[in-house]
C-alpha cells in the first residue's frame, strides 16, 4: 500500500510540473532578424523570378463557395467559418468526398510556365486544418481522408523540378478549425483566438490560461508539419499568414524551427514583422504604397483566392499585365493567385487570364524577369522598370501625336526600339532626341500602341540612367492621373491598405497634413481639373482591423467632412467635400505656365472626424 501511494504520490507531482513548467524559451526577434548578407543569398532566385503563382485549392474548393443550398461571397476558403460547419460534418460531408480526379501537375505548371512565373506557392494547409499532404503528424489529409488518397505536392513538387519553377507552400500556422486544440475555432471548441476574436486581440493577455492549449497545437501540429514539410519536399519558400491569432513568442518560436531545419528557405513577412526575408502587401491589392527593399503582392483573379462559383469578378489580362509592371517598377514582386475547382481542373477564366498574360510575357518577359526598381518618376503614360544600363518603358496610355516623352531622364540614350521588334525581322526605326537636360523624347511611334495592355519601349542608356525625381505632366495624352500612392504624405496621414475599395490616403485628421506632389511643366498648357475621394458619412468609429495580412487600420468616416483646397503652383481651388464612394469633384480649368511646382492637396476646415479619403488628382489636357 505505501508502495501504492509512494508511486500515485509521484505521479501527481509529474503532473503539477508539466502544468506548472514555464513555456519553452522563445528566441527575440533581434536573433531571428536576417542579416543582409543572409537576405541577398536567400533572395537571389525570388528577385530574378519578379512573377510567381499563388494557388488556394483545398476541400473547400469541392464546395466552390455554397453550402446548404446557400452561396456565400468573399472567401471561398472560408467557407467552414462562415457557415459555421460543425468539425465532424466538414470531415464526413466535405474532405470525406473530396475527389479531384481531374488534377494534373503538369498542365497547372506549364500553364504557369507558359504565363511567365518563376515560382509556385500552394495552400499545404489552409485555415481549416486540413492538410494538402501526405502528413504523418495528422490523419486528417488528403491521403488518408478522403478518396483521392493520393499526395498531389508530390505530383506538383516533381512538375514544377521539370520546368524550372521554384517550389513552396502556403502554411496556416495558427489557425485550426479542424482540431480542438487549434487557436482558431470559436463555434465547435470556443477557443479564445477565435475567428471572429471574440475576446479581442491579445486574447493571450486576457486569458492566460489558454495558452498551453496553443503551445500544445504548435508544439504537436504547427511545428512538426512544418518540419516534415521542409523534410519531405525541400520547399524554397513558405508563405505564413495570419500572425495576430497567435501570441507573439509562439510565432517566433515557429520562425526559429523553420530556420534550423533550412537555413536557405524563403520566408514571408507574415509571420514575424521584421524577421522575414521580404514584406508582403495587403490581400488583393490595387496599388502599392512605397516599400523599402524587398516586397510582395498577392492578387487574385477575382475577388476569392479558393474557387467560388458565385463570383464572376475575374479580371482581364491586362490588369495583371500592368500590375505586374507596377510591381517590378516599385522593386517588388507579384504572386498572382489561382483557385482551381474541386475537381482538379483550373477554371476556363483563370485559364484565359493566364493564356493572356502569356501571349503578353512571351514578347515583354524580359521588361518584368530580372529587373530592378526603376529610377524614374512615375509616368503619365505608365509605368517603367529597369535593367542594368537598359530602361524599359511600359507605356499603358498611347500618346497621340506618336511622340514619347520620358520625364526626368537626364542621360543620353545609345539606341530606342519596341520590344516586341526583337523576335521580328522587321523593326520599327524610333530615335531618341534631346529634348533639355531633364526630358528625352522617343519619335517614329506607330500611330496605335501594338499592345493596348502595355508595349513595351527599350531604351540603352550611355551609362547607368542619371534621373530627375520632380513628375512631368504630359499634355499629350488623354490624362494625367496623380495617384495619392505615388505623392508625399506630410503630417501624420497614411496609406491605406491598397485595394481597390481602400486604395486611398487616410487617416486624415489634422490641418497641417498634406498629400503632395512634386511636378514639372514644359509647355504652357490647360488642364481640366479634379479630385478623386471617398468620404463616407458614418461608421462605427476609428479602430484596428483584423485581417488576413495581419492588422489593417480602418479609419473612422463619422461626419467625413470639411473644405480642401488644392494648390497647384500659385493658383488653388478651394470645395466642400461631398458624402460618397469614389467621389470625382470637377474643379474647373487651370491654365498654367511651364516651371516646377508642387500639387498640393489640404485641408481648409475639418468639420468631421475625418476631412476625406484622396484616392487621385487628375489633370486633363484640354486640346485646342
Amino acid at each position: 500500500m505505501k508502495r501504492i501511494f509512494i508511486i500515485c504520490l509521484m505521479a501527481v507531482c509529474v503532473v503539477r510540473a508539466a502544468e506548472n513548467q514555464e513555456a519553452p524559451r522563445a528566441p527575440g526577434i533581434e536573433e531571428l532578424k536576417p542579416t543582409d548578407a543572409e537576405r541577398d543569398a536567400r533572395l537571389g532566385w525570388w528577385r530574378e523570378a519578379r512573377f510567381g503563382m499563388f494557388v488556394h485549392w483545398g476541400v473547400y474548393s469541392g464546395l466552390s463557395g455554397t453550402w446548404g443550398g446557400k452561396a456565400y461571397g468573399g472567401y471561398a476558403e472560408h467557407i467552414q467559418r462562415m457557415a459555421k460547419i460543425p468539425c465532424a460534418v466538414y470531415r464526413k460531408d466535405v474532405a470525406g468526398k473530396f475527389n479531384p480526379t481531374e488534377f494534373n501537375a503538369d498542365e497547372w505548371i506549364r500553364l504557369a510556365k507558359e504565363a511567365g512565373m518563376g515560382y509556385f506557392v500552394i495552400t499545404a494547409k489552409h485555415h481549416d486544418g486540413f492538410a494538402m499532404f501526405n502528413s504523418q503528424v495528422s490523419d486528417y489529409n488528403i491521403v488518408k481522408a478522403t478518396p483521392f488518397a493520393r499526395d498531389p505536392m508530390k505530383e506538383l513538387q516533381a512538375a514544377c523540378k521539370k520546368y524550372g519553377i521554384k517550389f513552396g507552400f502556403y502554411y496556416s500556422h495558427a489557425f485550426d478549425w479542424g482540431e480542438e486544440n487549434g487557436p482558431g475555432n470559436d463555434w465547435d471548441y470556443q477557443n479564445p483566438g477565435g475567428d471572429k476574436l471574440l475576446h479581442g486581440a491579445n486574447w493571450w493577455e486576457k486569458f492566460p490560461e489558454f495558452l498551453p492549449k496553443a503551445r500544445k497545437y504548435v508544439d504537436e501540429k504547427s511545428i512538426p508539419q512544418l518540419q516534415e514539410l521542409i523534410r519531405m519536399y525541400d520547399p524554397d519558400i513558405i508563405w505564413f499568414d495570419t500572425p495576430h491569432k497567435l501570441p507573439p513568442e509562439e510565432n517566433l518560436r515557429i520562425l526559429a524551427a523553420v530556420r534550423k531545419a533550412k537555413p536557405g528557405l524563403v520566408v514571408n513577412g507574415r509571420l514575424v514583422r521584421g524577421a522575414g526575408d521580404y514584406e508582403s502587401t495587403c490581400d488583393r491589392p490595387a496599388e502599392f504604397a512605397p516599400h523599402e527593399g524587398d516586397w510582395e503582392g498577392v492578387p487574385t483573379t477575382n475577388e476569392s483566392y479558393g474557387y467560388n462559383q458565385n463570383d464572376h469578378s475575374h479580371k482581364p489580362p491586362a490588369h495583371f499585365i500592368q500590375l505586374l509592371a507596377k510591381s517590378a517598377a516599385r522593386g517588388g514582386n507579384e504572386l498572382m493567385n489561382i483557385g482551381p475547382m474541386g475537381t482538379g481542373k483550373m477554371d476556363a477564366a483563370d485559364v484565359a487570364i493566364l493564356k493572356g498574360i502569356g501571349a503578353w510575357w512571351q514578347i515583354n518577359g524580359e521588361s518584368i524577369r530580372g529587373t530592378t526598381r526603376t529610377p524614374l518618376a512615375v509616368q503619365a503614360w505608365g509605368e517603367s522598370t529597369r535593367n542594368g544600363n537598359t530602361l524599359y518603358l511600359h507605356v499603358f496610355d498611347w500618346p497621340r501625336d506618336g511622340r514619347l516623352i520620358v520625364g526626368g531622364l537626364k542621360s543620353d540614350v545609345t539606341q530606342a526600339w519596341l520590344l516586341r521588334d526583337k523576335a521580328n525581322t522587321i523593326h520599327t526605326p524610333l530615335k531618341a532626341v534631346r529634348m533639355n537636360p531633364l526630358d528625352v523624347r522617343i519619335e517614329g511611334l506607330p500611330k496605335d500602341a501594338p499592345d493596348k495592355a502595355d508595349t513595351v519601349i527599350v531604351l540603352d542608356c550611355a551609362g547607368e540612367p542619371q534621373t530627375d525625381a520632380e513628375r512631368l505632366l504630359a499634355t499629350n495624352i488623354e490624362t494625367n492621373t496623380l495617384r495619392g500612392f505615388d505623392a508625399k504624405l506630410r503630417g501624420k496621414l497614411q496609406f491605406g491598405p491598397g485595394k481597390t475599395k481602400d486604395a486611398w490616403v487616410m487617416n486624415w485628421t489634422k490641418k497641417d497634413d498634406a498629400v503632395v506632389w512634386p511636378v514639372r511643366l514644359n509647355t504652357k498648357a490647360t488642364f481640366d481639373l479634379a479630385l478623386v475621394y471617398d468620404a463616407p458619412s458614418d461608421s462605427k468609429g476609428g479602430k484596428v482591423v483584423e485581417g488576413d495580412a495581419g492588422k489593417e487600420r480602418s479609419r473612422a468616416a463619422t461626419g467625413a467632412s470639411g473644405i480642401y483646397t488644392v494648390k497647384i503652383g500659385a493658383q488653388s481651388v478651394e470645395k466642400k467635400v461631398r458624402s460618397g464612394n469614389n467621389v470625382r469633384d470637377a474643379l474647373g480649368k487651370l491654365t498654367l505656365e511651364p516651371g516646377a511646382f508642387e500639387i498640393c492637396v489640404s485641408a481648409k476646415e475639418i468639420t468631421g472626424e475625418e476631412l476625406l479619403r484622396l484616392r487621385s488628382v487628375i489633370l486633363t489636357p484640354v486640346q485646342k
